[in-house]
């Protein structure tokens, strides 16, 4: 039953004009890019790849939170939830779907955007090169990078309003991505308390920078194939615990 959920996720989120927008304004910055890099001379590959990675991730961002955090507030509201588990679905498989639709939805709309950003990096180089693999490697950790964030806008939708989750999934995100800063603030501290704790929240908050390869994806560099199962075992890992946490935390609530 969770592949049903998940199809009519995707139906749902496909029929929202906010993702024709915002792929709208992704592609847009692209062709800013092209401009832009019309103007670089010497750097206009650097500069399309950076600005269109930049625009997938955010905009993918966007999607996943905004989107992610109505998935069960807005089932509730609608009562149509309550239609659905009357029906022989676990509360686990309803959520198992829904992450499967959002992300489903995401991988579709990235791929149009990293179509989109492969014509522009045609337009102007009219050649792709065989360092230009590493920028597909880069769209792929941004979709891991989407898929914790989706399972995090999940888990914050099943026992909170949609404002609410929204600044607890954002609150994550920029911890996530300041995971790194705040295990060096430890040392520099001097108090062995404090570095246990900073060392315990870099452990437990979503680290964000491991997917962050865009400046390497734009200057060609090839990314190791050991970081790419690492990374994909590392989002797998966290994904699981998050949703098993949202399963729980779903199927103990009181939905009367």
């Amino acid at each position: 039953m969770a592949w049903v959920v998940a199809i009519n996720t995707f139906r749902e989120a496909v029929r929202d004009r906010v993702l024709y927008n915002l792929i709208f304004f992704a592609l847009l910055m692209m062709a800013a890019a092209v401009f832009v890099g019309q103007i670089s001379v010497g750097i206009e590959r650097i500069v399309i790849v950076n600005l269109g990675l930049s625009a997938i991730s955010l905009f993918g961002l966007v999607m996943a939170v905004f989107i992610g955090v109505g998935l069960v507030y807005k089932e509730m509201d609608k009562r149509t939830l309550y239609s659905l588990l009357s029906k022989p679905i676990r509360r686990s498989e309803f959520l198992l779907g829904k992450f499967a639709g959002l992300l489903l939805t995401l991988a579709v709309n990235t791929a149009l955007m990293t179509l989109g950003l492969a014509a522009a990096l045609f337009y102007v180089s009219r050649a792709f090169a065989r360092a230009d693999f590493s920028i597909l490697v880069a769209v792929y950790f941004i979709l891991l990078e989407l898929a914790l964030v989706t399972a995090l806008a999940l888990l914050f939708s099943c026992f909170s309003t949609p404002l609410l989750s929204i600044a607890f999934t954002l609150s994550l995100c920029v911890a996530g991505v300041l995971a790194p800063d705040i295990r060096s603030l430890g040392p520099i501290t001097g108090s062995r308390p404090i570095e246990a704790v900073t060392t315990l929240l870099y452990y437990a908050l979503p680290n964000f920078s491991n997917f962050n390869f865009i400046a390497a994806a734009a200057h060609g560099r090839s990314i190791p194939l050991s970081l790419i199962f690492e990374n994909s075992a590392y989002a797998a890992g966290y994904v699981a615990v998050i949703l098993l946490v949202a399963a729980a935390t779903f199927s103990n609530r009181n939905l009367k």
